[in-house]
Order: structure tokens, then sequence, then C-alpha cells
């Protein structure tokens, strides 16, 4: 992809608006624009990293046998009424109504109506276990949002639900899930741990936190650097009486063993191999997606910008082409890099090097290739490495052997 020719439009001062560093490059870089207070689009390049994560979540959803839905936005409020959170989340829920008078909400979550789906669709055992997930787009009348992605008035999750005959088949449906989310995390390039947590107005049990260490979480950990642990009390390591170090955290992820919260709410039963009766068991699973993008920026940048994953990145390789006669060469680059299934943005703009570099700098593609009087004269191209500044000086073939 040509870079004058793309929708990429970077600035060089910070954006007024912008409260944390990742809500100031992704600003900068043209990653997303700020629509108003909570609510962003997502531009082209913004929109490419986040496909890229939902690549990774589906991926890993379909290896434990989870089926992809979408529900709808729009939810009449009578599904929220019959398990009473119509009032535990009332200050938060957008409410409206039809021309018709009907009471309808845009949905903070999707507990009521996944049950209602399934208590219509499951009557046997036989139909069961299951998970269900979606990534869809939810709402909530945040009264402070902040922090750019963090924590905004839309925003976009992926919400799986798992539906068992029993408690100990919520409990290897729970497993899978844990285990998937940790592959997410890891193949996104973030540090976190998991702690267990308070449930909440979702219900259940136990539930547990995937969270992020990030200068602008809204949640504090206490950390041993002597155990290496994470601690929610303040209160002296047990194994070492270690002094611990405050620690902000990013929530990523929540999961939760709701049992049957929803299902006796909301009458959705099953009949057992004995033809007896009995309310489904649920789980639920929950990741903000869109929220990731400002927690691995916030872990992955420099003072110059962005420093991408590479499997996350919006493009694995931009080429800086700093002799105009050199673009016909960039081009034929490009398309032996896409045999090799690369994303390739050549910069062939009528700009000076210096912003070239700094272009380059801020939206944080993993390989940098740079042709210019060095190519001319020696049929070499300069490699750099965005995330360690490694800089190589390659023939063409060589940088195709490189980036096998």
């Amino acid at each position: 992809m040509l870079f004058s020719k793309s929708f990429i439009f970077t600035t060089r001062e910070d954006p007024k608006s912008a409260e944390c560093v990742s809500h100031r490059l992704l600003l900068r870089g043209n990653f997303i624009f700020m629509v108003s207070a909570g609510i962003y689009a997502y531009l082209p390049l913004g929109y490419r990293v986040l496909n890229k994560i939902i690549n990774i979540i589906r991926r890993q959803m379909e290896d434990i046998g989870a089926q992809e839905l979408l529900m709808s936005a729009l939810q009449p409020l009578e599904l929220w009424v019959k398990t009473g959170r119509d009032k535990d989340l009332e200050e938060v829920m957008f409410r409206l109504k039809d021309r018709k008078e009907r009471d309808l909400c845009l949905g903070p979550t999707h507990e009521e109506e996944i049950t209602e789906i399934v208590r219509k669709s499951v009557t046997s055992y036989r139909q069961l276990p299951l998970i269900l997930y979606q990534i869809q787009v939810k709402f909530r009348d945040e009264p402070r949002p902040r922090f750019g992605l963090v924590r905004g008035c839309e925003f976009i999750m992926k919400d799986a639900y798992s539906f068992d005959v029993d408690e100990d088949g919520l409990g290897l449906s729970y497993e899978k899930m844990y285990q998937a989310y940790q592959a997410i995390f890891k193949e996104c390039g973030l540090e976190f741990i998991v702690t267990e947590a308070e449930s909440g107005f979702m219900g259940g049990e136990i539930s547990h936190e995937f969270m992020a260490p990030a200068l602008i979480g809204e949640d504090i950990m206490f950390y041993c650097p002597r155990c290496r642990l994470y601690l929610r009390q303040q209160n002296p390591c047990p194994q070492c009486q270690g002094q611990l170090e405050e620690k902000r955290m990013i929530e990523l992820a929540h999961v939760f063993k709701l049992g049957t919260k929803y299902s006796l709410a909301q009458e959705a039963h099953f009949l057992d191999n004995q033809g007896r009766l009995k309310p489904i068991i649920m789980g639920c699973y929950g990741i903000g997606v869109s929220r990731l993008l400002a927690a691995i920026v916030e872990q992955n940048h420099d003072e110059k910008g962005i420093i991408w994953p590479e499997s996350i990145s919006p493009f694995d390789i931009e080429i800086l082409v700093l002799e105009e006669s050199l673009l016909t060469e960039a081009i034929s680059l490009e398309q032996k890099l896409i045999k090799k299934k690369k994303d390739v943005l050549i910069d062939e703009r009528a700009e000076s090097s210096g912003v070239k570099f700094n272009d380059a700098m801020l939206l944080g593609c993993p390989y940098i290739l740079v042709m210019g009087k060095n190519y001319l004269k020696s049929r070499r191209i300069d490699l750099e490495l965005r995330r360690t500044k490694e800089k190589l000086s390659l023939t063409e073939e060589e940088l195709l052997n490189y980036l096998k």
C-alpha cells in the first residue's frame, strides 16, 4: 500500500484531549478519531490492528469449540427486569422508548439475551455442553469517560457464554476459556496476571480477572519483587516478608462461574438423562477488545511512538523510499514480500527523510526498510528493527531470507 494513497494523516503535536500515552499516540498516529468524550471511530490503521486482535480471539475460540453469533445491540428492557439487573445497572444503562412506547435499552452486556436464546433452543442434555460467543459493541453511560479507549461510553467486547448440565461440566468449560484467554494475551504481546476477583452485579461465586500492568490502570495490586507475587491486599508477603510495590492495572478480561443465576430467573431448563427438569449451568467470559489496543500501546512504546508486537501490527513492514527513482524497485520488493504473506506500507511521499522516519517511528511497524542513497550505491537495503533499534544492511536476497 502506498502511503500517499492511504488514509493516514499523522500529527506532530499532542492533542489537547489526550490523557495518557496510548490516547496520545493512537490519536497522533491516526489510528482512532475522537467523535466525543468516550466515543471513538476506528480509522483504517486502527481497524487493521483491531481486526488482527479479533482474528487471534476467533482462532482461540474455534480451537475450544466455541461458536460465534451476533446478538442485538438494542434489547427489550423486560429481559433485564426478569433478572433484576435493570436496577443494578440503572445508572449506566442507555434507555429509550420506540414509537409503540416499548421500553428498550442499548446493551451494556448480553447475559439476559443469550439466556433467552438458549432457553428457546436447548431442551435436552444431549444439546449440552455448549459455548457461544460474540464480538459486539456495548454501551454504558459512563459518568467519567477516561484514558481514551480504556473507559468509554461505546466499546467493543468479546463475550462468551458456556452452558453445561452440571458443575463439573462448568469447571471444564471454565478451564478451557481460562487457558484460551492466556493464549490470546500472550499472542497479543501483553504482560498480564490473573487474579481471583469479586463477581459484582454479574453474579456467581467464582470469578477471575486478567490484568495488565500499566501506569493508567484504575485497579491497584501489590507486587513482591522477591516472590514475584501480586496481591490484592497490602500486607506482608507470606513467603519472605518483603517490601511490596504498588502496581496499577488495566482490567483486560473477566471470567465468571455464573451457575444458575440467569437460568433460574429466565426459566432456562433442560431434561437430564433421567427425564428430570433442571436449570442450565452457565459461565460468562468477557474481553475488552477495544481496551486491548490501549493496554498494548501502554506497554509497547518509547519516546518516538508505538512499538507494535508483530502479531497485531497494522503492517509488518514499512518501506521508506528516499529517492523518487527507487519507487518501482520498492513496489517490486513489496510484491515479493506479499508472496511471503507480509503486509507492506510504502512511504513514497514527497516529504523529507526526517518526516518519513518520524512517522515510521510513530506508527510502530516491526520492520522499517530504507531505500535511499546507500541502495543506489551498493544495492543494499537498510533494515531497522523497531523494538530493539538494531540496524542491518542487507541485499534483497539476504533481506527476504531474514524476514522468513
